[in-house]
């Protein structure tokens, strides 16, 4: 349905270039020894992942973005859906922002990759 978008490659984990490999060597992001550790090549096109050394360090300006959506999305359903006082607002906020860690980075790498790469319906096949 979306295949050959970059949102399907966002939200799939998978190679940015032929979306047809998961680009981490764990699809569960919760396993949080294997959490960041990458495939170095797509074994299907043969993109490289990792452009440079420190290429997925601006993943954290996604990641912040991403963290901030995720705070204020929390305090919106707390506070006004389910009217509960700021305290316990917050404590639900910050639970959310440690539970859904994992899955910040994943989308933070995911995004980031995806402005630098795009889908190749050649390589597809």
């Amino acid at each position: 349905m979306l295949k050959g978008s970059k949102l399907y490659s966002i939200f799939t984990g998978t190679c940015p270039v032929c979306q047809s490999e998961n680009m981490y060597e764990s699809s569960n992001p919760f396993n949080l020894s294997k959490a960041t550790a990458m495939n170095e090549r797509c074994s299907h096109c043969g993109t490289k992942y990792k452009i440079e050394p420190s290429f997925f360090y601006g993943a954290m300006y996604v990641s912040y973005g991403l963290g901030v959506a995720i705070a204020v999305a929390s305090f919106i359903i707390s506070y006004y859906f389910f009217s509960l006082d700021k305290l316990t607002s917050f404590f639900i906020i910050l639970g959310a922002l440690i539970f859904l860690m994992p899955i910040n980075l994943r989308l933070s790498r995911n995004i980031w990759i995806n402005f630098f790469m795009s889908y190749d319906p050649e390589k597809a096949k």
